[in-house]
This record gives structure tokens, sequence and C-alpha cells, in this order.
């Protein structure tokens, strides 16, 4: 892949940047601003080479047109913030203000075109549709620079398509998260050791497959582990359950038997009445959560066990959280995988939060990133580098 330093001297010229700047809002409040962060390192090598900069992302879910709910101008003032110097924000994607906010700017200065969902053509299934906005983003950049990891599974327009019309490089971002997941999947220092949270086992079937073939051990935690618990003949209560998956994780337990590589599950569970933040709760062994209780956690046995399945690895993935972080009584499992991964990190592991819910754990329950050796900021972008998928937003800056 070619990177910022091929591209030449781009003093004057304009660059089209691809971030990725999905971040939380509550309302016009961003919660957590580390993919904005994230980007830093690439917006101050163009601006510092006298670039003019023009930044294109997308901000939740918007249906193909414009919703005020979700625009980028709030994380235009943070990205300002941030940078030391005002960003620009154009009122549309490829439209009028785009093209006016771009020919004002000057060299070293920073353009934010709107949300780039607003216009349908991104994530259009149509080649063609794709095509023509990519053409018209192109239009208001000299060379373009994909730095938006979350998004580089994705075939959309402003990934994929504007990369095959302009000179495209690889931004410091993306450099990093692929250099990373390379390092943790190709030839990984062993033990390796893999900890899979989140909700649904269907989100990460792929990825439990591939690294079967690869992981020492596997640590399961989170909503998904009830499945695991359920196709191992325990009941679940009223625990998250995906029935039609309970076949499936057989087939992995007997994979993983076969293969050598190690299944760690949770041998306590923070059993609770109901989903909420204040509900009565009470440790109880995983093969007996009676039958009106919802898991919210893995228990603190099985923090300790986890924890001991953690330390003395020498590549450590963590993707999901072990329960519901967001509520501090059911946080220790997830406090504990964190802590776990700071201290294998601190012994010379290798470590990789990745991304999403785990990254925004790391950062909530008030651990310093420092502590780990990369953090992801794509969830489902990393989820499909370990399942050994092609990412269409990397495969095209290679070819």
């Amino acid at each position: 892949m070619k990177t910022i330093d091929d591209l030449g001297d781009l003093r004057g010229k304009r660059v089209l940047v691809r971030s990725d700047f999905n971040v939380p809002l509550d309302g016009t409040t961003i919660t957590d601003d580390g993919r904005i962060r994230a980007a830093l390192p690439t917006l101050k090598k163009l601006t510092g080479a006298g670039a003019r900069v023009v930044v294109t992302a997308h901000l939740g879910r918007p249906k193909g047109e414009p919703d005020a709910k979700y625009s980028l101008a709030p994380v235009a003032g943070r990205l300002g913030e941030l940078l030391g110097v005002p960003v620009h924000l154009a009122k549309d994607v490829v439209g009028d203000s785009a093209r006016e906010t771009v020919a004002s700017l000057a060299d070293g200065e920073v353009a934010l075109l709107e949300n780039i969902r607003f216009d349908a053509r991104e994530t259009s299934k149509v080649d063609d549709e794709r095509a023509s906005l990519a053409t018209d983003l192109a239009s208001l950049a000299d060379a373009f620079v994909s730095d938006g990891f979350g998004v580089v599974h994705r075939k959309q327009a402003s990934v994929y398509d504007v990369a095959r019309v302009l000179p495209a490089a690889v931004g410091e971002l993306v450099l990093k998260e692929v250099d990373s997941l390379k390092r943790a999947t190709e030839e990984p220092a062993r033990p390796y050791a893999v900890v899979l949270g989140g909700s649904k086992v269907s989100d990460k079937l792929g990825v439990i497959a591939n690294l079967l073939t690869k992981a020492d051990r596997l640590l399961i935690g989170g909503g998904m582990v009830f499945t695991f618990l359920a196709a191992q003949g325990h009941q679940v209560g009223k625990s998250l359950l995906e029935a039609d998956q309970i076949d499936t994780v057989k087939g992995y337990l007997d994979d993983a038997e076969k293969n050598g590589v190690e299944i760690v599950l949770p041998t306590d569970i923070v059993a609770a009445d109901s989903f909420a933040a204040d509900s009565p709760h009470e440790v109880v062994a995983a093969d007996a959560i009676p039958a009106d209780k919802i898991g919210l956690d893995i228990g603190p046995a099985s923090a300790e066990l986890f924890a001991s399945k953690i330390v003395d690895a020498r590549t450590v993935v963590w993707n999901g959280p072990m329960g519901v972080f967001e509520f501090d009584a059911f946080a220790g499992g997830t406090r504990a995988v964190a802590q776990a991964l700071v201290d294998a990190t601190a012994q010379g592991a290798f470590s990789i939060v990745g991304g999403g819910d785990s990254a925004a754990a790391v950062r909530t329950l008030g651990f310093d990133e420092a502590g780990f050796s990369h953090i992801s900021t794509g969830g489902g972008a990393s989820l499909e580098f370990l399942e050994g998928k092609d990412l269409p937003g990397i495969s095209v800056l290679e070819s």
C-alpha cells in the first residue's frame, strides 16, 4: 500500500481524507471522542505538509438524506479544538457549500464535509451510483487518503470507489491498525489468547471458526456465553440466548477439543432480577442460573480465572465486554479483563483491544490507553480481519 509519503509534495494540494467520526452523542454532546483523537496523526501530518485537507466521514445511520440529528457539526467543533485550528464545516456533502468551502481553503487548513451518508449513493449496492458519488468527491481533491479503519470492511463510495479514481494512499491510523492486526494473526507470539464478549454469538461465528485454527485459548464472556452454556446442557434462566446457534456452538466445542484449543467459560455469573442498573443481583454458579434471573456479568471467580489465562499470554486480542459494563454493578468482569491485558502488556505481551464497546469500556472504566499495545477504532472491521475476510477498503489500496 502507498503511504502519505508516496504522494509526493502536497503543499497546496487538496487531499480528501476518509475518517471515521462515528462517535457516540448525547444530544449534541460527544461522549467519547476516541475516534476523533485517533484521526489526529494523519490530519496533522497533512496540514503540516501544507495540504488543503478535505475530510469526509459519517455519523450514525441517516437514511440517505439530510437529518439534523446526525450532523457532523459537533465533530467539527471538537476536531477544531483538538487540532488547535478552525475546521470549516460544509453544509452539504458534495454540493455548492462543499465546493465553496473547499475552494476557500488555504494551505494547511481543514474542511469537513457534511455527513457522507446524507447522500444515498454512499451505501448503494449499485456500482454506478457509488461511482457517481466517488466522481463528485474526486472533483474536490487531488489525492485520497484512507484513514477510517472502522469502515474499510464496507464497499462504499467514500471508502472504496473514490480510491479507484484518485491517487490513493493509506493514512497513519489505518496503517497502524493493519500492522497491529497482522502481528496478532500472521505469526503471533504464543501463547495466543483471544477474549470474546458482546451480546451475540451470531455476530462472531466466522471469527470463532477461524480462531479455532489459530489461537491457543479462547475466553468467552458477555451475552454470547449463555449460548455456550446452553450448548453444554445448562439452563440459563432469562439470560440472552440464541437457541438457533446451539448446534453450531456444540460444533465449535468439539472442534476446539480436536484442535487442542482451550475454551475458557465462566464458572460463575452475576445474575440479576432484571436488566437495570439498580436491579437486585447475586453471584450464582454458571451451571445453576435460576429460571427467573438474567445473567449480566461473569462472576468474581470467573474474573480471576480469565485474568490468569491472560496474564501469561504473549499475544492477547480482546473484542467485546464481559458484561453490562455501563452499569457499575455489572462491570467487574470487564474491568478484570482490561486490567489483565494491562498486566500482560507490562510483562511484554502484545495486546489489542478490538474496537467498539471494548474500546469504550476501557475509557469508561478509567484505564490509561497507553497500557495497551493497540486500541482499535473498528469493531466490525477488526472482527472481519480476524475472520480472514477481504476488506474492500484495504484491498483497493493494494491493487
